[in-house]
């Protein structure tokens, strides 16, 4: 081998047997995974907080009204109650919405699939269903409350389904019978 050969292969083959930054390309292939891995606790965990919490807030609500004998609430009165109830949702009133119909428990038809939600994306969407039963009727109350994901890019938040204003959904329902008055 020549000299300047010798100059070129000699660092190369140092640089190939060195052992130096292992740790520093491990760290870079498994860093991005614990991380996603972090985030995405942190967001089930914040989505198992809220809905249970908004699970709660429906339940004392419902409660409310079956016990408040020949009273119909209405939309917003039930709304208020569950936000009061539920306590930690933020923006609650805002990002509530309450389905409401009658149920015939002896001919059970199921409610649709997709619940009534907000999207703040579209200008308005009316109530597409709130009925107050009369006397010993059954009936069936929906809440949707949307909000959105903590980390929307990374984990968990990146694979919700979103509306168009980037919120995801969470539904709580309920069933009850209207007391006669």
């Amino acid at each position: 081998m020549s000299r300047w050969t010798d100059r070129i292969m000699t660092p190369l083959r140092r640089f190939r047997r060195s052992e130096a930054g292992t740790a520093t390309v491990e760290f870079a292939i498994i860093f991005p995974f614990y991380v996603t891995l972090f985030m995405t606790t942190v967001e089930l965990g914040m989505i198992t907080f809220r809905h249970s919490m908004l699970e709660r807030g429906l339940d004392l609500a419902v409660r409310d009204v079956r016990l408040g004998t020949g009273t119909n609430p209405s939309h917003d009165e039930i709304k208020d109650r569950i936000c009061t109830y539920a306590g930690v949702l933020p923006n609650c009133t805002d990002n509530l919405r309450l389905e409401m119909t009658v149920v015939d428990p002896r001919n059970y038809v199921s409610p649709t699939a997709s619940a009534d939600c907000i999207d703040h994306s579209e200008a308005s969407n009316p109530l597409r269903a709130f009925v107050n039963g009369a006397a010993n009727e059954m009936m069936m109350l929906r809440a949707c409350y949307v909000f959105s994901p903590l980390f929307p890019t990374a984990g968990l938040g990146y694979s919700l389904s979103k509306d168009g204003a980037g919120n995801t959904a969470m539904v709580a329902t309920s069933a009850f019978v209207q007391e006669p008055s």
